[in-house]
């Protein structure tokens, strides 16, 4: 069972399709390794016996590029028959009517879905828990969580139960579990790929879209991933998306690059682990014969009230009645509660807090939400707008710089347990590249040392307010986790983006040697 579980996807359909390798064998290590694996970490929600009826078919579509590959899929990603919870009880026994549109082509190129993990309740969460599957625990350290809200496919591939997953990102969900487990993941641009099938736990907002990605345990497994889900069928089972088929030329390219970097966004001090990363990765680049630029990006203060503008622009109704008569999770109460105090009383607390809102550093996710209700009872659309301007000023300041791509932190080392929702702040250095639509992927490259716990303990932050002082407290213990930077181009550059990631990883393995 070993050497099957080893192979990275790259060799493993290779052997498929010459035939070295049977893919009965192959699923049954993986199959039995996510039972290994789950009963550990409590990643997976259930396991897709149909999948025992594709295996016996899977010889049809054996020139597909994915033939014979056991695949997991995020639990919001439609099966038909199996329910799309989002980690709340009004979704359960509610089975879609037919496979996500990925799902589809997954199959087609000869993949065998076989497993659904494990969401955070509500999906907007950056940790991975709810009241009906409980808590995943990251692979590393069990006394860590695994991210989310793809934090089930995070721990599945970190703990080599699956080597190639499918997981949506709003706000970082995909990179941030990628970052925490020690894996790879990526983001593309909204409508690169299809998302029709997927279930949302607030449907309808259009400002900051979901958009679903791939998650493995190496860049050349996203590519192949991209490869195989941009192709006719996709195209013609949902037109809205661009037929735009995956460009290997770009990605196999090795022209040299103008690389913006930063190792602070302003907002949120990072941790030790995170700076280091970004400078050893930034030195191995430049003694490639890359070139530089400091970056730093616009207004970034403004990003965190934008994202809840555009994700709770009904003032979060839709999300607490999707968790009414449900338990509230642990892991996501002090983020919940505030948004189910009465609209009085929301006006009230921002009109009294106004003045101090920039010196708080925006300490309660209360006065965004005030702010919220007011304007959607006005009708405006001005967030809107806002945000356009705001993708607009930023390109060109992109343009200015005469950059090609972005070198920055993704959040790192994975958090202790019940941290997540005390510090939604922080997650800005993801949920930036959703409001800007931008396609971005996390590659792993350390890990924490000694010296970076030690420097931690004089963390005190930009603000030194409570969000510093529990970020602090949340990444303490990490010595030994994964640690990964974050790549990002303009949008519908997906394969620039996946071939700087390809860069950074191979130079990070020469550098190990």
């Amino acid at each position: 069972m070993a050497p099957i579980l080893e192979l990275p996807l790259s060799q493993l359909t290779k052997q498929l399709h010459e035939g070295s390798l049977d893919p009965k064998d192959v699923f049954y290590s993986y199959m039995e390794k996510t039972l290994a694996v789950h009963k550990k970490l409590n990643c997976c929600t259930e396991i897709l016996l149909e999948s025992l009826d594709q295996l016996e078919t899977v010889g049809s579509n054996k020139e597909g590029l994915l033939y014979g590959v056991p695949v997991s899929i995020k639990d919001n990603c439609g099966y038909k028959g199996h329910d799309s919870s989002c980690g709340v009880l009004l979704h359960l026994e509610q089975p879609v009517q037919e496979d996500a549109v990925l799902v589809q082509v997954l199959k087609k190129q000869g993949a065998i879905p076989f497993v659904k993990t494990n969401v955070p309740q509500g999906l907007l969460s950056y940790d991975c828990s709810n009241p009906m599957y409980g808590q995943t625990v990251n692979p590393h350290n069990l006394q860590k969580t695994s991210g989310g809200s793809s934090g089930g496919e995070g721990a599945l591939i970190g703990g080599g139960g699956s080597l190639l997953g499918i997981g949506s990102d709003i706000g970082g969900s995909i990179r941030i579990p990628a970052s925490f487990c020690g894996i790879c993941g990526f983001k593309p641009t909204a409508g690169r790929l299809s998302s029709q099938g997927f279930q949302a736990a607030c449907r309808g907002q259009k400002s900051v879209p979901s958009t679903p990605g791939p998650i493995a345990r190496d860049v050349d497994s996203l590519a192949l991933c991209m490869q195989a889900l941009l192709c006719d069928h996709m195209f013609s089972l949902d037109p809205t998306v661009p037929p735009l088929p995956f460009n290997m030329q770009i990605y196999q390219s090795s022209k040299p690059l103008r690389i913006g970097y930063l190792e602070c966004d302003g907002f949120q001090q990072p941790s030790p682990s995170m700076v280091r990363s970004v400078r050893e990765v930034k030195a191995l680049l430049e003694q490639a014969g890359h070139t530089f630029v400091p970056f730093q990006p616009l207004r970034i203060d403004a990003t965190f009230e934008l994202m809840l503008e555009g994700v709770l622009a009904d003032g979060a109704t839709t999300l607490i009645q999707k968790l009414v008569g449900s338990p509230l999770d642990p892991t996501i109460k002090q983020q919940i509660l505030p948004y189910t105090f009465p609209v009085w009383l929301k006006k009230t607390l921002s009109f009294l807090l106004k003045p101090w809102v920039s010196s708080l550093y925006l300490t309660d996710l209360l006065i965004t939400d005030a702010c919220i209700c007011m304007k959607a009872l006005r009708g405006d659309w001005i967030p809107l707008c806002s945000l356009q301007d705001y993708i607009k000023d930023t390109i060109a300041h992109w343009r200015r710089c005469n950059i090609d791509v972005l070198l920055c932190p993704v959040i790192a080392p994975a958090y202790n347990l019940l941290y997540c929702a005390k510090i939604s702040t922080v997650a800005t250095y993801t949920m930036l590249y959703n409001l800007l639509n931008f396609p971005a992927g996390v590659v792993p490259v350390t890990t924490v040392t000694k010296e970076d716990e030690e420097e931690l303990k004089y963390y005190e932050g930009i603000y030194q307010d409570v969000y510093d002082k529990l970020f602090k407290e949340a990444v303490t213990g990490g010595e030994g986790l994964p640690v990964a930077v974050q790549c990002v181009a303009l949008p519908w550059q997906e394969e620039l983006c996946l071939r700087f990631m390809k860069e950074v990883e191979q130079l990070v393995k020469q550098s190990r040697k």
